[in-house]
């Protein structure tokens, strides 16, 4: 790969990525105020709101799959740290494709199967939101993009991880 290429998806990346982060920061900051506002009507004013529960659903369903694109790129998913640290040269970067690929078929999968879902219950509604469910399998599919790109930027950006600072004590 060319390093010009490389360099433009790695802007692309924390681009994608960190619109990513900011639109799952406000998904939890969303949840947090349809819960507290969930506890205030049903325990404080006796009559629960008809829609905070499943905004507060929608909510986390979204920050985890937009979450997931930051995760990756900081090498801050369960990771083979025994393996990875004893491999030197060309068997660790092996590892590494390997990983690459293991998440690029994973979030391709979902990718498919999520947009698949959100086409097939497009028509159908939320209760209490009533608003079409194809907006919460939508986070399936566009949280796999932003996954996809973090795993590529990750690859391609070989520098130390997460993990690895957390296991030198360097955190």
């Amino acid at each position: 790969m060319t390093a010009g290429l490389s360099r433009a998806l790695l802007a692309l990346d924390r681009v994608t990525t960190q619109a990513a982060l900011a639109a799952a920061c406000f998904a939890l900051a969303v949840a947090v105020g349809a819960g507290a506002w969930q506890v205030f009507t049903r325990f404080l004013v006796s009559q629960p709101s008809p829609w905070s529960e499943a905004l507060v659903r929608q909510a986390l369903v979204w920050m985890v799959m937009l979450g997931v694109a930051g995760a990756i790129r900081e090498g801050a998913l369960v990771a083979i740290d025994v393996t990875r640290s004893a491999l030197k040269g060309r068997a660790r970067l092996v590892l590494e494709v390997v990983i690459f690929a293991a998440i690029v078929l994973l979030f391709a999968v979902l990718f498919w199967f999520g947009w698949e879902m959100a086409n097939r219950v497009r028509l159908q509604t939320i209760a209490g939101l009533e608003v079409s469910i194809a907006w919460g399998y939508a986070a399936i599919p566009a949280g796999s993009v932003f996954a996809i790109i973090g795993a590529l930027a990750a690859l391609l950006d070989r520098r130390g991880t997460a993990t690895e600072g957390a296991a030198s004590g360097q955190v």
